[in-house]
């Protein structure tokens, strides 16, 4: 899997982004409650704290969870709350190593069909149904896993020339459309 992404609007985060599955998940774990370009560097900020070129769910699940938690605590902090968040990318990573021998790509490279893909993101933690649609519809829309019946698994995610979610970022264009819609869904204006 190598493709070109624009989710965090950062080349070298990107770029980790288009070539790893467990970056691309981990990412998507921490989109919430931080703008979707913060969440999506995270991957890549965790991966230069770690000394490495990519993230290993082997790894992460079998670090000192105090030292993890410290990790993506350093300024710049990897999210809002990072230590939580650093709990929930180590139990992502055990889920993955004891259900996908730590291949983040086998949950969508092994799914029989979209709804098959939805159960098994949703199983994940810190998935619940709306995260577990969304990445549905970016793995369809731009890394080009679509498995039959995907689009109906997303929901309206899945829509075709949609701006409803980081499915749809495909530069800053459409970083802005979909700042713009999320606004307009809460009733407020759009963050810049």
């Amino acid at each position: 899997m190598v493709t070109k992404v624009h989710l965090a609007q950062r080349p070298e985060a990107d770029d980790l982004l288009g070539r790893s599955p467990l970056a691309v998940l981990v990412g998507m774990l921490l989109d919430q409650q931080v703008p979707m370009e913060w969440a999506f560097s995270g991957p890549y900020t965790i991966v230069q704290r770690l000394g490495s070129d990519d993230l290993d769910a082997h790894e992460i699940a079998a670090y000192d969870p105090e030292r993890f938690a410290a990790l993506l605590s350093e300024k710049p902090a990897v999210h809002r709350y990072p230590g939580s968040m650093a709990k929930r990318v180590q139990q992502l990573c055990r889920f993955l190593v004891e259900n996908y021998d730590g291949d983040a790509e086998k949950i969508w490279l092994d799914a029989d069909d979209g709804k098959d893909l939805f159960k098994r993101l949703h199983a994940l933690p810190g998935f619940g149904k709306q995260k577990a649609q969304i990445f549905v519809a970016l793995l369809g829309k731009q890394y080009g896993i679509r498995p039959e019946g995907w689009r109906e698994a997303a929901g309206a995610y899945g829509e075709e020339g949609s701006h409803r979610s980081v499915a749809d970022i495909t530069g800053p264009e459409s970083l802005a459309k979909v700042r713009a819609f999320k606004a307009e869904q809460k009733g407020t204006k759009p963050a810049k």
